[in-house]
């Protein structure tokens, strides 16, 4: 597997291989796929796609242009809109997971345990990453390091401030329960202002919807009686 890692590192920049291994972390624990499969995978299709439309009338012009886009556009498809999508899935289950938690540690000052009763009762993919880390600090891990790598693993800024706010609190020691709230407060806030905006959209969207099947029904229905009297006649 090092042999394999090493000669795939000579292939794809170092800055490739990062940028694609941050993106599979960002897509949880059900991706089952591997870095160098899919870097693998989208320089062999993008040859033959090469060979395929350079093979067209024109194609040493449309083979360079057409490969490029989907060399780059298979990158935004298969991960950036996922993460982008699992980044406002997390975002929602925070605000539930994290309100829980600080009822959690009103009652019990360990930031662990709470974190251990918190996530053992709800039933969600942010809980599910922290039993990931909880799991990792029982095989081994400490506690600070299981937060940050749970921080790899979350497509959310918002949600990696509060895990950085916890690390902090298992670090010094400090209290967490203010910052959480703060935190909370700006989910809250920014979830209603993403209702509002999809809210704002729904004119357009009626809009579009009314043009492409209403009008027209209503053409044929208006139209009807002259269309079946030309054919009659």
């Amino acid at each position: 597997m090092k042999k394999r890692n090493a000669i795939a590192y000579k292939i794809y920049p170092k800055k490739t291989v990062n940028r694609i291994e941050k993106k599979m972390n960002y897509l949880g624990q059900d991706n089952k796929n591997s870095t160098f499969a899919f870097l693998n995978l989208r320089l062999l299709f993008s040859i033959l796609l090469f060979g395929i439309f350079f093979s067209m009338k024109y194609g040493y012009i449309l083979a360079p242009i057409l490969t490029l886009l989907f060399y780059y556009a298979l990158e935004k498809i298969v991960f950036d809109y996922p993460i982008k999508k699992r980044g406002l899935k997390l975002e929602e289950e925070a605000i539930f997971f994290f309100e829980i938690l600080c009822l959690t540690l009103e009652s019990n000052s360990n930031l662990k345990g709470a974190l251990e009763l918190t996530s053992k009762n709800i039933d969600s993919e942010l809980s599910l990453e922290f039993k990931k880390a909880l799991h990792e600090v029982r095989m081994g891990k400490s506690f600070t390091e299981s937060l940050i790598a749970l921080k790899e693993r979350i497509p959310s800024d918002t949600i990696n401030t509060i895990i950085l706010n916890l690390t902090e609190s298992s670090i010094f020691g400090n209290s967490v329960l203010s910052s959480l709230q703060n935190q909370l407060d700006y989910l809250r806030e920014k979830r209603l202002l993403t209702i509002k905006a999809e809210i704002a959209k729904l004119p357009t969207k009626i809009s579009v919807l009314s043009v492409l099947f209403f009008v027209p029904i209503m053409l044929l229905i208006i139209l009807s009686p002259i269309l079946l009297q030309f054919l009659a006649g």
